[in-house]
């Protein structure tokens, strides 16, 4: 089959081209790169002229004026001009309801020519959507990303591109989308509640990792347990980094020279991931049910993860055992999870095995691969 990813998150979509290319199929991913993340893609239509020093200075000031940036419509430009090598896929997978992440207008006009020139499409439920933000602002008392604003509304900066998707544009591209795709499949359990009941939701396709990539190190703790903590400036509240910050402080002054405590902010993917590699604790963050996909491929490596890991992941799993942490927006909690942790080296050990068992059984990229495949198939 050939088969066409539009847009990236986290290395979703690298991981399972790489399984469907060892599945033998031919795969293609056109995206941005989710910025200063840098993933690899096939093609790219970051933007580049909005990024010079005089045109970003114009940008900045246009975005302050008149809430619009050009760097969008130079991304929408960037995909328009690629869109002769974007046709007669068998499988045609957005990352989310909009891709491209242009302006909405420009959006929907490409995402027609896609839906023209391909056979099938598919859309994944896979971080901030319109359903999934209506919902999490309907249930407020439901574990997600905008607790932090719903506790303070003067975060309404950093959470405006995410109120955005509630807005009568973006729900006009979100209808376009849902009425032409095929289906649309949720990547994790935070998404599930918001999407179930729509009537062209497929189920649930957990996130594909490609072990190759990361090997596992079976975790030493000589003289001092090692913390990392990695914060991008763009979702700080958002992952509550804020409550991990606060804990840290109180286990450093606790444990002085028995922690060690690395703190990264906004790397690219690969320089964050290697910074962590010495790391026998890695703090994700506290506003989800299920993993995400830097918890994941930090549990893959066997590190202890603290992320969402609530009684519904659990019960979806079947496990008994933890394989990572329930991250709560609770300091107290966190510390006394971490003290645990810092004072039984050996439960550090043997979650980092379970972890890394528990990724190879659920999450591996040739079966995560084979489900999509099936997905599609059926469709």
């Amino acid at each position: 089959m050939r088969i066409l990813l539009i847009g990236e998150y986290s290395r979703l979509h690298n991981s399972l081209k790489e399984g469907l290319l060892k599945l033998g199929h031919e795969v293609v991913i056109v995206a941005n790169s989710d910025g200063f993340k840098d993933f690899p893609v096939d093609y790219s239509i970051d933007y580049k002229y909005s990024k010079t020093k005089i045109t970003n200075i114009a940008r900045q000031i246009i975005v302050r004026l008149f809430k619009y940036d050009f760097a969008k419509f130079e991304q929408g430009i960037r995909f328009y001009l690629l869109l002769k090598k974007f046709k007669n896929f068998d499988v045609v997978q957005f990352i989310n309801e909009t891709p491209i992440k242009t302006n909405k207008n420009l959006e929907i006009f490409l995402l027609k020519k896609i839906f023209e020139t391909n056979k099938k499409v598919f859309i994944l439920s896979c971080g901030v959507d319109y359903l999934n933000m209506k919902f999490d602002m309907e249930n407020k008392s439901k574990k997600s990303i905008l607790q932090p604003f719903f506790q303070d509304s003067s975060l309404t900066k950093e959470y405006n591109s995410l109120l955005e998707y509630l807005k009568e544009n973006h729900k006009k591209a979100h209808d376009f989308v849902l009425k032409k795709c095929n289906g649309i499949i949720a990547t994790d359990l935070d998404y599930v509640n918001a999407i179930k009941n729509h009537p062209k939701y497929l189920g649930l396709i957990p996130y594909p990792i490609n072990l190759n990539k990361l090997v596992f190190d079976e975790l030493k703790i000589e003289n001092k347990i090692v913390l990392f903590l990695g914060i991008n400036e763009w979702s700080y509240n958002q992952k509550g980094i804020n409550y991990f910050e606060k804990a840290l402080e109180i286990i450093k002054k606790k444990y002085g020279n028995n922690v060690e405590i690395i703190i990264a902010k906004t790397l690219p993917y690969n320089d964050y991931i290697n910074l962590y590699n010495k790391a026998h604790i890695l703090l994700d963050q506290t506003f989800s049910y299920d993993q995400g996909y830097n918890a994941l491929e930090a549990m893959a490596k066997g590190k202890v993860v603290f992320t969402g890991a609530e009684n519904e992941f659990i019960d979806y799993y079947h496990l008994t055992e933890r394989v990572a942490v329930n991250a709560k927006a609770d300091v107290d909690y966190l510390v006394n999870e971490l003290s645990f942790l810092i004072e039984n080296p050996d439960e550090i050990i043997a979650i980092g095995k379970r972890a890394r068992a528990f990724v190879e059984k659920e999450h591996n990229y040739l079966k995560i691969a084979d489900k999509y495949l099936e997905v599609w198939h059926n469709c």
